[in-house]
């Protein structure tokens, strides 16, 4: 099976065994990603495409270095105001919304993908309340997105690495949830 993993940033990939795949690195935010996964894409044929990251939570039930499985994901900033109100674009052909098949044991979770992190009460808030996610990356629907157009299975798995809230780095843990993250894609890796 030729497997490609994808993570935003080199220091999310401590694994030797990891480092020994195929491996695209493509800078954070989704639009990095979706170029970067893009030219790989067009270039080489890939059976599953395992996409791999940190993530900042927004339940008290997922702590820092829980590893999970995301089977759901959006762009949750796709749509327009209106006044207080927000609403997802619904007039033209776009797809905002990502679901996948399970694929691990691991706890499964709903995810946003967002261009900037969450760290303001009120928006913390307004997006609980309008989406329900339980966690929040900069790359992950791009992944799925692309994935989509050219038609490839693509696994999402992401590791805790703080609770979204007003930013204190000093409530990350940044190590263990990349350690987490290595160690549990090692063993979807090895169950291929």
């Amino acid at each position: 099976m030729n497997v490609l993993i994808v993570a935003a940033t080199e220091s999310e990939i401590i694994s030797e065994k990891i480092r020994r795949k195929l491996v695209l690195i493509t800078g954070i935010g989704m639009v990095n990603s979706a170029i970067k996964l893009t030219k790989e894409l067009i270039k080489t044929n890939y059976d599953l495409v395992i996409n791999m990251g940190v993530a900042g939570s927004f339940c008290d039930e997922l702590k820092n270095g829980d590893v999970v499985e995301v089977i759901e994901d959006c762009f949750s900033e796709v749509g327009f105001e209106d006044g207080d109100l927000f609403s997802e674009i619904s007039d033209f052909d776009l797809k905002t919304r990502y679901q996948v098949d399970a694929r691990t044991p691991l706890k499964k979770v709903k995810a946003i993908t967002v261009n900037t992190v969450h760290g303001n009460d009120d928006s913390i808030s307004e997006i609980i309340e309008r989406l329900g996610p339980n966690i929040e990356s900069m790359e992950g629907a791009s992944v799925f997105k692309v994935c989509e157009e050219f038609n490839i299975s693509c696994v999402q798995i992401r590791s805790v690495s703080n609770k979204v809230e007003k930013r204190d780095k000093s409530n990350w843990d940044l190590d263990l949830a990349i350690q987490n993250l290595n160690v549990e894609v090692e063993k979807i890796i090895s169950n291929l």
